[in-house]
């Protein structure tokens, strides 16, 4: 029996021609279950809708964005499954281009042009390397990764050609999971045996993770300095000089960063963040034009890079394109969550520069009615939007605006920032105030939710948090609690799958918003009860 009948492929391909080729050469595979897509937009409509076992992209796609930037979008924003095998199909002449810039690599390039002979190749290849772990993966998408560290272990006794393969993998699930002091020697054991980069990258994180940024930085700039177009061990040698203060030297290695790898969206963002932080408008400018630019093409831009390049123009005293820039905002991301929002903001941040008062004034009380409708609006938005308000008199409207961003606050560090913006204004003491009142608001709320659980209304206690999530989407304490009444529904109540995948979801939430929370093991660890309760789990399904 063919290996690959029943395997389900997606082609993006912008030229009919072409896309006709490798459909052609898909069948001569034994593959009959084929999609196609002309753009990158469409094939982010099809991942939404249906899954894949295969996609071949091309990387010169139409309309601005390339085959590697869609991939950023599709594992950025959990589109493809971690068993998707994704093929990059390029000319040669774009071959050291793209493996330059590919930190999210694909599964394999495929260079053109090929034969139905060298693509099967190319598959089963990928198949045969898939297949040894199916296991790993099937616990990672239940949440189960506990058992996915187990299936590494024994994937390294029952396929030793992908030894390496799995013991990166483990040393990352330890990581996911709070573990660097777990991943370390695993990373230094493959770094002494074959002096892999991305091994001793991986050392430096587990440093990183556990605060020790000076030995992760002078191990990242070894790195840097042997490997010139190694991206991630810039990304975090700028992180690094971001956590102990250091902006000016975070936003030259993301400079040196983006040199290497120009079109990854994301990296462009923070370069363009940290700049006008760091106060250098003029490379604030330049990163930030260009995401607003490679962004329109993704179906996942956001109405806050424009927002983020009008500030910048406004400080270095350009008007004139701050309004043009507005105007694009309202033009292609009319309808866009958030658009008002950021429009508005922008719209005051330009009126205060001219100081044109009548309009400022309309700018900020449209502001503060479009951000009670918004969602996921930045707190840096919103405190941009508040210090506008108290220049202007309008204390009642910047308080709000702080308050649901202290409720919100992931640290005392952000709820500190929030209180520094009144204190500014001479309000240290209403400052103090609205942050009491938003603690004793998030404590109350959670234990709301508590006391529905412990009265046995585990759906009741589910719809208040999960409320609470939408609205706070930040708050460590907010998701953590959510976390709990979600397992303890499933607990109780039978499994669901929806439930299963949204309890997945915020235990993820937690682990990025509050790495080192001391009850992390255990709500982890009535996670795993739960899968195992469910037949959920790999050691369960052995049994």
């Amino acid at each position: 029996m063919n290996e690959l009948d029943g395997l389900s492929a997606l082609i993006i391909e912008p030229h009919s021609g072409m896309r006709a080729s490798i459909h052609n050469m898909l069948n001569l595979c034994g593959l009959t279950k084929i999609d196609h897509s002309a753009s990158s937009n469409n094939a982010i409509k099809h991942v939404g809708t249906k899954s894949f076992d295969l996609i071949l992209c091309e990387y010169d796609l139409d309309g601005g964005q390339d085959g590697q930037q869609l991939l950023e979008d599709l594992r950025h924003h959990n589109l493809i499954s971690l068993s998707t095998m994704f093929f990059m199909v390029t000319a040669e002449g774009n071959y050291g281009k793209v493996v330059s810039a590919a930190e999210l690599a694909p599964t394999d390039y495929i260079l053109k042009p090929f034969t139905a002979d060298r693509l099967l190749e190319r598959i089963a290849r990928a198949l045969e390397k898939r297949n040894a772990f199916m296991q790993v993966y099937e616990c990672m998408e239940v949440g189960n990764q506990r058992d996915a560290i187990v299936a590494c272990i024994e994937g390294v006794r029952n396929h030793a050609r992908y030894a390496i393969d799995f013991m990166r993998l483990r040393a990352e699930l330890h990581m996911l999971i709070g573990e660097p002091a777990e991943a370390e020697p695993i990373y230094q054991q493959l770094y002494d045996a074959k002096s892999i980069a991305w091994a001793r990258l991986g050392v430096a994180k587990t440093l990183f993770m556990r605060e020790r940024y000076g030995e992760a930085q002078a191990m990242l700039e070894a790195l840097v300095e042997s490997n010139k177009k190694f991206v991630d061990a810039y990304d975090w040698l700028a992180k690094t000089h971001a956590a102990i203060g250091q902006l000016q030297k975070s936003q030259v290695v993301l400079s040196d960063a983006v040199t290497v790898s120009p079109h990854a969206v994301r990296r462009l963002r923070k370069l363009g963040e940290v700049a006008l932080e760091a106060g250098d408008t003029e490379v604030a400018e330049k990163a930030l034009k260009q995401v607003v630019s490679k962004a329109k093409y993704s179906e996942f831009r956001d109405p806050e890079d424009h927002v983020k390049l009008v500030q910048t123009l406004v400080r270095k005293g350009d008007p004139v394109q701050a309004a043009a820039v507005i105007r694009d905002l309202e033009k292609s991301m009319g309808g866009q969550k958030n658009t008002a929002a950021c429009s508005a903001i922008s719209s005051a941040m330009l009126h205060e520069y001219t100081g044109n008062e009548e309009r400022l004034g309309e700018a900020l009380a449209s502001a503060l009615v479009a951000c009670k409708d918004s969602a996921g609006l930045s707190a840096e938005l919103k405190l941009e939007l508040a210090r506008n308000c108290l220049q202007n008199k309008m204390e009642a409207g910047a308080a709000e605006v702080i308050r649901d961003v202290m409720r919100d606050a992931p640290n005392n560090a952000a709820v500190a920032k929030a209180m520094s913006v009144f204190e500014a204004a001479g309000h240290a003491e209403l400052a103090l105030n609205i942050a009491q009142e938003s603690r004793q608001q998030v404590i109350d709320l959670v234990a709301t939710g508590a006391a529905k659980a412990k009265e046995g209304d585990y759906r009741g206690a589910v719809s208040l948090m999960t409320e609470a999530v939408n609205k706070l989407p930040n708050n460590p304490q907010v998701v953590f609690n959510a976390a709990v009444a979600v397992l303890k529904c499933l607990e109780n109540l039978g499994w669901d799958d929806r439930l299963g995948q949204y309890a997945l979801s915020l235990i993820a939430t937690v682990r990025r918003l509050d790495p080192t929370n001391a009850k992390l093991p255990a709500l982890a660890g009535l996670h795993q009860q739960i899968l195992k309760k469910y037949d959920k789990g790999l050691r369960s399904k052995k049994a």
